[in-house]
């Protein structure tokens, strides 16, 4: 069986696990859940990025699924993730699916499940489709009912729900210049329906299935370029959206990147101290401490979850959730919501420093003048079996008494190994996504950082 879904759906490389074959199996046990769904007779909806074969990919999902009986509304053209998401609670689906394999490397694609309440599947339901893995019949043949599979613009009503969600209106007369760098992904022609053309330099706004080699991923070590060509275009601020467009990064009028820890601290206060909205808040296992102390000092409720944004959807769904998000560039506001949405965030930070007419960096400053100044970074380590089994061994069970000098103060194995010592933590896990040991670290100081980060790549 080459079908496994991991911490976001099943990703797999093309043509060697990822094949029409396996597609086939992840559509019929998908399938087989949503004709268990209440929602069976409204159907299903799949929508496709813009990695090599997607389209492709979801034609024939669409049609093995209309093979099960199931209607299905298969995307016009490709689209975000979040915007299947609100299709298929708008449209009261039983579920949607969206090929894409998000930010990993473009030999990737993938397949993710999306809940009739527009969100990620919760675990349980992920582990009923695997379950349905196990009894399929590999050889049953696949006849389409095109009667079954309409055309949808799943694009047009996100774009309208973008426009009710936000103030556009202040955004375009703040006079803010934009950058937005859609790094050859599904969000590349969001933005610029919704803000004025004069407001916004594109950049990677075309297809290229290959991504020109890159993880279409918005951290510092693939948008190098991009920080050439938002210094040389002399914008404001940027936006940066994965290839699926539901994770985000940015940068700041000088230049200098802004990440989701910092980012995710910024709305929470904008959402409480501005709009005087309240709410508990969840975050992941490998998101900033800030976001403790800022619950601390606002009396909210905070959850801690394991790693990967179905986590944090599962309690947008069943809790008075004002936001949650993780580290990884995800981040959803359940009155938006109960998902990650890059475009959605991007454009909120936007109203933000429309609002509080502050630049990017001055709402940063001021984090950091309230709360202390901290940093993060992560290592993606693409080892050995045995050196990853190795350090995932050195750093179990609380073992680490100091991590590169500093005393351990405390240890969670919550998901993964996370040690905290005086002004910051480490976390050690494997990814869900792909083959590669992840560490990630925040810290008071970038040497501190840094030094912890070389620290853990020498374990084992």
């Amino acid at each position: 069986m080459q079908v496994k879904f991991g911490t976001d759906g099943w990703r797999a490389i093309i043509a060697k696990e990822y094949t029409y074959d396996n597609l086939k199996l992840a559509a019929l046990a998908s399938g087989k859940y949503f004709l268990s769904h209440p929602n069976k007779a409204n159907g299903v909806c799949v929508g496709y990025d813009t990695r090599f074969m997607s389209k492709e990919f979801a034609r024939y999902t669409a049609e093995v699924l209309s093979s099960m009986g199931l209607m299905v509304f298969l995307s016009d053209s490709f689209v975000s993730t979040p915007a299947v998401s609100l299709y298929t609670r708008e449209q009261r689906l039983a579920g949607g699916v969206m090929i894409t394999a998000s930010h990993n490397p473009p030999i990737y694609n993938g397949f993710k499940v999306k809940a009739s309440y527009g969100g990620p599947a919760h675990p349980e339901v992920i582990d009923e489709i695997e379950k349905n893995l196990l009894t399929l019949d590999q050889a049953r043949p696949v006849t389409p009912l095109p009667n079954l599979i309409t055309m949808a613009d799943i694009k047009s009503p996100y774009v309208a729900w973008l426009e009710s969600k936000l103030d556009l209106k202040l955004i375009r007369e703040s006079g803010l210049k934009i950058a937005y760098n859609a790094m050859y992904g599904a969000g590349q022609d969001i933005i610029t329906r919704l803000l004025d053309e004069s407001m916004v330099n594109c950049y990677h706004c075309t297809l290229n299935p290959g991504f020109e080699g890159i993880n279409p991923e918005p951290i510092p070590q693939y948008i190098g370029e991009f920080v050439e060509f938002f210094r040389e275009v002399e914008t404001d601020v940027a936006v940066i959206t994965d290839g699926d467009a539901d994770r985000i990064g940015m940068l700041d009028e000088r230049g200098a990147f802004v990440d989701s820890h910092k980012m995710f601290a910024i709305i929470l206060k904008y959402l409480v101290e501005q709009k005087g909205q309240r709410g508990e808040v969840a975050k992941t296992f490998a998101l900033t401490d800030v976001i403790d102390r800022i619950c601390s000092h606002h009396d909210l409720k905070m959850h801690l979850l394991p790693v990967g944004f179905k986590h944090v959807s599962r309690l947008m769904t069943t809790n008075d959730i004002l936001i949650g998000g993780e580290e990884s560039g995800g981040i959803g506001i359940t009155s938006f919501l109960p998902e990650r949405d890059g475009i959605y965030i991007g454009l909120l930070m936007l109203e933000i420093m429309a609002r509080r007419q502050k630049t990017l960096s001055g709402l940063v400053q001021e984090l950091f003048d309230e709360y202390g100044f901290f940093c993060y970074n992560r290592l993606d380590m693409h080892v050995a079996e045995s050196k990853k089994n190795a350090i995932i061994a050195a750093a179990s069970g609380g073992a680490l008494k100091s991590i590169a000098g500093y005393p351990v103060t405390g240890f969670s194995d919550l998901d993964g190994y996370k040690y905290h010592f005086e002004g910051g933590w480490l976390l050690i896990r494997p990814s869900g996504t792909e083959p590669v040991l992840r560490v990630y670290c925040e810290a008071d100081t970038v040497d501190k950082v840094e030094k912890v980060l070389a620290f853990a790549s020498k374990l084992g």
